[in-house]
C-alpha cells in the first residue's frame, strides 16, 4: 500500500471508516512512553551488543498550515532547505544484528512555548518547555543508559557535537563518543587556557600522514575517505583520551570534523568505524518513511504525534528483527567464503594514524586487511606490522583494528 494513514489502514484491514485507527492515535487509553519503554526493550532482547552504538539524528515532517504541534519555517534536512515544517529527534541502535530507532522527541520550538494558548490547544503537557535538540538528545541518551542498554559508543552530527555540555555530560557518564563538530569548534591544545579552532590544528598535519580506510558500506559501494586523528588533552577520566579526528574527501578534498573521547587504546580504525555508524540512523529514516509510514500521519497535536511515531518505530523494529534473524538462519546454512579484501591506500606515500602537536607524529597504527563484511575498512599494514582486536570498534562490522606496535 502506498500511504499509510488511517484511511487506507482502515481501507486495508477491510473496515468501513477510519474511526477505529484515528481512535487508537486519538483518545484510546495506552501510553506511548510505555510503549516507547517496550521498544527499547525489544530491540535490545534482539540486537543487544555491549559493543553497541547509540545513535542521535534528527529529520523533518513537511506540513502545510501552522496548527501542527511544533511546524514552523525550520531547515529540514528531509527538504534540503528551510520549510514549514515539524523536526523530530531520535535516538537509534546500531550492533552487529542491526540497526533500529529506540527513542523519540518531538522539538518544539521557542515560538510554541512562548505560547501558551497554541500548546493547549495542541495539547502540549504543561510541565513542557523549551529544550534545545542536545538537550533532547541528553534526555533520550540519559533514558537509554539508566535502563541499561548495552552501548560503548555515541555519535552524532554537529548539531549535538558542538554543545560542550553534552560532551561533558557523556564522559561524566563513562560514554565515548564521536560526534561530529563544525570547522570552527575551538578545542584546547594544552594544561592552559589556549584554543584552536579545528580548522587549524588539521592544517597543521602533514601531508603524508593521513591514512586511506572506509566508513562503511554505501548504496554506491564502500565510504572511502582518506582520515587523521589528532591527540588532544586527556579527560579527567582515568584511562581516557581526546582527539580530533578529521576526515578528508578524496573526490573534491572537503574536510569533516570529529570531537572524540573515549578509552586511550581506542584506535584510529576504531573511530572511523563509529563515525561511519552515524550514517545507519539515515537508512534508517528512510526505511521507516517508506516501509512503515513514518512521515504518513494526520495527525496535528502532541499525543497523536507520539502514538503515531512510537508505533511506526515499533512496526520498523519489528522488520529489522526479522530481517536479521532471516539473515542469520540463512546464513547458517551457506558455505562460507572469503569476502574481498576491505584495504585502501591513502593516496600520500606514507601514512600515520595519529599526529601530535606537541611531539610529531606518532608511531604508525596499521591494520591488517583481513576479509569481513561488506563495508569493511583497513589500513595497509606496513613491513612487520602487527594487528590486535578492538572491541571498541566493533560498531557493526567484523574486522581488524589499527593498533600500536
Amino acid at each position: 500500500m502506498g500511504r499509510k494513514n488511517g484511511w487506507q489502514l482502515a481501507e486495508h484491514a477491510g473496515e468501513r471508516t477510519p474511526d477505529g485507527m484515528q481512535r487508537l492515535l486519538a483518545t484510546a487509553g495506552w501510553d506511548p512512553d510505555l510503549v516507547r519503554d517496550d521498544l527499547r526493550a525489544y530491540v535490545v532482547e534482539h540486537l543487544g551488543d555491549p559493543a553497541g552504538v547509540l545513535v542521535v539524528d534528527e529529520t523533518g515532517f513537511l506540513k502545510k498550515g501552522r496548527t501542527s504541534v511544533g511546524v514552523q519555517r525550520q531547515y529540514s534536512g528531509t527538504a534540503g532547505k528551510v520549510d514549514n515544517c515539524q523536526l523530530g529527534v531520535f535516538l537509534a541502535y546500531a550492533s552487529g544484528r542491526g540497526r533500529a530507532f529506540i527513542d523519540r522527541e518531538l522539538y518544539l520550538p521557542k515560538a510554541w512555548t512562548e505560547d501558551q494558548a497554541r500548546c493547549r490547544a495542541a495539547r502540549v503537557p504543561e510541565q513542557v518547555g523549551f529544550q534545545t535538540k542536545p538537550q533532547l538528545a541528553l534526555v533520550m541518551l540519559g533514558r537509554a543508559l539508566d535502563a541499561g542498554v548495552p552501548a560503548s559508543w555515541v555519535t552524532a552530527d554537529e548539531v549535538y557535537g558542538q554543545d560542550p555540555t553534552l560532551r561533558g555530560w557523556l564522559e561524566g557518564r563513562g560514554m565515548a563518543h564521536v560526534l561530529a563538530i563544525k570547522s570552527s569548534e575551538l578545542l584546547a591544545v594544552g594544561d592552559g587556557p589556549a584554543k584552536l579552532r579545528a580548522a587549524q590544528l588539521a592544517a597543521a598535519v602533514p601531508a603524508d600522514r593521513w591514512v586511506g580506510a572506509s566508513a562503511g558500506h554505501g548504496a554506491k559501494g564502500r565510504r572511502l575517505y582518506d582520515w587523521i586523528r589528532i591527540q588532544l588533552p586527556p579527560p579527567a577520566v582515568s584511562g581516557w583520551q581526546r582527539w580530533l579526528l578529521v576526515r578528508r574527501s578524496r573526490r573534491d578534498g572537503e574536510l569533516a570534523y570529529y570531537a572524540c573521547s573515549g578509552p586511550a587504546s581506542t584506535s584510529l580504525l576504531g573511530l572511523v568505524r563509529v563515525a561511519g555508524t552515524r550514517w545507519a540512523i539515515e537508512d534508517g529514516f528512510q526505511q521507516a518513511k517508506n516501509e512503515v509510514g513514518l512521515d504518513h500521519y494526520e495527525v496535528r497535536r502532541w499525543p497523536g504525534w507520539y502514538r503515531h511515531i512510537t508505533l511506526a518505530l515499533l512496526a520498523h523494529a519489528f522488520l529489522t528483527v526479522i530481517r536479521a534473524q532471516a539473515t542469520a538462519g540463512s546464513a547458517k546454512g551457506e558455505v562460507a567464503r572469503p569476502a574481498g579484501r576491505a584495504c585502501s591506500r591513502s593516496p600520500s606515500p606514507r601514512s600515520a594514524a595519529c599526529w601530535s602537536r606537541s611531539s610529531g607524529p606518532h608511531q604508525p597504527s596499521p591494520a591488517s586487511c583481513s576479509p569481513g563484511h561488506d563495508g569493511d575498512a583497513a589500513t595497509k599494514p606496513a613491513p612487520g606490522a602487527h594487528t590486535t582486536n578492538d572491541a571498541n570498534s566493533k560498531c557493526g562490522w567484523s574486522t581488524s583494528t589499527v593498533s600500536a606496535p
